[in-house]
């Protein structure tokens, strides 16, 4: 076998797919996150404020990590600005919003993305491709504390 050349296989389009939609979604939830952050008002300002702008920096990381990730595997990423929000099934934050509403917004875009990532997650093992599986088994964590946080705040009522 010495001598021959090997050829990579490509990646399955399903699993493509899959990682163009969640770096779509992580762009959006990132401009999203810095949109409640610039909106935050009332009596839980500073905190909420804080917290939007720390999800949002930890979403920012993973654009590149679903990018790198695709061409790991033989596919492409996303690359025109303009078809993020094709690929995404996350939708973009629009109008002034109470907050209470910024909270729920983002819980809803966040119970889309962690449903999504556990059937990726399941597609990419059913694929052997554990790469894959781990990138969303690590990364939904950081979505699910996110969801956790936030869902904290609308059940305790304070201020909302």
């Amino acid at each position: 076998m010495s001598g021959m050349m090997t050829t990579r296989k490509p990646a399955a389009a399903e699993l493509v797919a899959a990682l163009n939609r969640e770096q779509a979604n992580a762009l959006v939830m990132y401009l999203n996150y810095k949109k409640y952050h610039w909106s935050t008002y009332g009596p839980h300002f500073r905190d909420i404020h804080h917290l939007f702008d720390e999800q949002a920096a930890a979403t920012l990381d993973m654009i590149d990590e679903f990018a790198e990730r695709a061409y790991t595997i033989d596919g492409k990423s996303i690359l025109d600005p303009a078809d993020y929000l094709r690929h995404a099934t996350v939708r973009s934050s629009s109008g002034d919003l109470a907050m209470r509403a910024m909270v729920e917004e983002a819980v809803a875009c966040l119970d889309t993305i962690v449903a999504e990532m556990h059937t990726d997650t399941e597609a990419a093992a059913h694929a052997g491709d554990i790469g894959t599986a781990d990138l969303y088994t690590r990364l939904v964590q950081v979505h699910q504390k996110n969801r956790w946080f936030l869902r904290e705040i609308l059940l305790s009522g304070d201020g909302f």
